[in-house]
């Protein structure tokens, strides 16, 4: 592992670094970087090929977890933090002393296949939501997540551990145009709602190059992307409740489209 340069002052550039891309989106675009936080995680993300450009280590962690930490080592910039210190930047509650800042994957809605099967998010607001959605999507063999660039940030912190990895390891394209991007790579597109005359999701067959939009949380689908799709569909329920948490939804519409 690389020599661990010490951090003992809150006012360090590393720690505004950090501070900076925890709370901005916009930052976060602006300098293709994110934060990941826990051992876990961080060793998730260099097993799936992401070199880390910084990782900072509490003084306890470098103790603890000296072994596994060596997994770091291709990284030029180490940092130990004492624990006063990390816990001024950490957004856990119980911090295990490690985090990394990563690069962005480079990833480009012109490797969306014609054959493949896709999950759409429109306007998706609750990080929860996203990454509950993308476990579900990786564990079924989904080939990759498009979400519209209104919704939450898939590289923010909550996000990335709803997803407990999965948002690193599976595919997510964003874009402007939903139906644009649809028409160009030839995806049938079935659109979700609640209720209305249309068919039950089980009486379609989900067959290579098609996407399943599936709306915002409060307000569903857009009356536009209602229009532009190919096909409705509901799930059909029995009991009282007028609709289903977005992630429920999403893993039961996954299970359809991949069960055949």
């Amino acid at each position: 592992m690389s020599t661990l340069i010490k951090i003992t002052s809150k006012d360090n550039a590393n720690i505004k670094e950090i501070l900076s891309l925890q709370k901005s989106s916009k930052y976060r675009r602006e300098q293709g970087l994110f934060v990941l936080e826990g051992l876990r995680l961080c060793l998730d993300a260099v097993e799936n090929n992401f070199t880390p450009e910084k990782v900072f280590i509490s003084s306890s962690a470098k103790e603890k977890y000296q072994c596994i930490i060596d997994d770091f080592s291709l990284c030029k910039e180490v940092y130990e933090v004492a624990d006063s210190l990390f816990s001024k930047f950490s957004d856990t509650v119980n911090p295990q002393g490690i985090l990394c800042i990563f690069k962005m994957p480079d990833v480009s809605v012109d490797n969306i296949s014609t054959k493949g099967k896709y999950i759409a998010l429109e306007n998706i607001q609750d990080p929860s939501n996203l990454g509950a959605i993308s476990r579900t999507a990786e564990a079924f063999g989904i080939d990759g997540i498009i979400i519209t660039k209104g919704s939450c940030d898939p590289y923010s912190s909550k996000s990335l551990r709803a997803s407990m990895g999965a948002l690193l390891r599976l595919p997510v394209y964003e874009t402007d145009d939903l139906f644009y991007l649809f028409n160009e790579k030839n995806l049938t597109s079935y659109a979700s709602v609640v209720s209305g005359n249309v068919k039950s999701i089980n009486e379609f067959s989900f067959k290579e190059g098609c996407v399943a939009i599936i709306g915002n949380e409060a307000n569903g689908i857009c009356s536009e992307s209602l229009e532009k799709s190919d096909f409705l569909f509901t799930i059909p329920m029995s009991g009282k409740a007028e609709s289903l948490n977005a992630a429920v939804a999403a893993s039961i519409i996954i299970w359809e489209m991949t069960r055949c």
